[in-house]
């Protein structure tokens, strides 16, 4: 039986972020894509000006309730930007009420990046977010997600295995099932992901080159693609190889290309993440 995939997560109309990629790469995957939209933005936050934005969260629970109803679940709950704490708490009713048996519950917890929090959120913020990931089979944190959901300091270079490692042993006793932590590097030129879960002895890597220049909404795209190649049967390792190349790919495609400064062009590389799950 086809498996579906609920993503929760905004609508940035323009921007290639969260649920305008999220829709497309899981679809590409051969995944059946059901969306639940946290909000509607015209443009993304970073670098558009004066964008709008209307919170949907009064509209969620209804939609769910209908669901129920309907008896409509899914295989799969992905969630990505959640706008408040009180939309972390209606992902956690989610999860319990439209969930197949055996869904995997994948969180991206995306609220910071280089050691920031994203404008908006605080600690408390922070604090409701280690609460979903604990509640997760898949948590998809960067480093700074990963030290403030555990009370760790951010370390932004010239840290350790020994570090990583007690990031994602503390979010795995939190009681998330898999931590697949991005932006992880031990060498300048090399960037990757590492994979840790309950009971495994040792981290599980996969290394990249590093390119010269960052592209907006990467993490949204390794997340989705991620999603998708789990639900076509890839182990977590190999689902985050998947992505993590797909990712890279879409940033080539990008480089060198400065009108298009507010996204990736992954639908240049959408062809080969689906021959690659074919």
């Amino acid at each position: 039986m086809d498996k579906r995939v609920l993503t929760v997560q905004d609508i940035s109309c323009v921007g290639q972020c969260s649920l305008t990629v999220a829709l497309p790469i899981i679809s590409a995957c051969g995944i059946e894509t059901a969306i639940l939209p946290s909000a509607v933005l015209s443009t993304h936050t970073a670098g558009f000006h004066g964008f709008t934005f209307r919170d949907l969260t009064e509209d969620i629970p209804g939609i769910v309730d209908h669901w129920e109803k309907e008896k409509i679940a899914f295989d799969a709950i992905y969630t990505g930007y959640l706008g408040s704490k009180r939309q972390i708490a209606l992902v956690r009713d989610i999860f319990k009420r439209v969930a197949k048996p055996g869904c995997q519950k994948i969180v991206d917890p995306a609220m910071a990046d280089n050691g920031v929090l994203y404008t908006g959120f605080d600690a408390a913020f922070a604090a409701e977010m280690a609460k979903l990931a604990g509640a997760a089979d898949f948590v998809l944190p960067n480093i700074t997600e990963a030290a403030l959901m555990v009370g760790e300091p951010y370390i932004g270079a010239g840290y350790d295995e020994a570090y990583i490692r007690r990031l994602m042993d503390k979010l795995l006793s939190l009681g998330a099932g898999t931590v697949v932590m991005t932006g992880v590097s031990y060498e300048a030129d090399k960037l990757g992901v590492a994979i840790l879960s309950k009971g495994d002895k040792e981290i599980s890597y996969y290394f990249h080159e590093r390119l010269p220049k960052n592209s907006h909404g990467t993490g949204d795209i390794f997340a989705s693609a991620f999603t998708g190649a789990l639900m076509r049967g890839k182990t977590p390792l190999e689902a985050a190889a998947v992505a993590a190349d797909f990712t890279v790919a879409g940033m080539r495609e990008t480089i060198g290309d400065d009108t298009h400064w507010y996204g990736t062009k992954f639908e240049k590389v959408l062809p080969l993440l689906a021959a690659r799950l074919a």
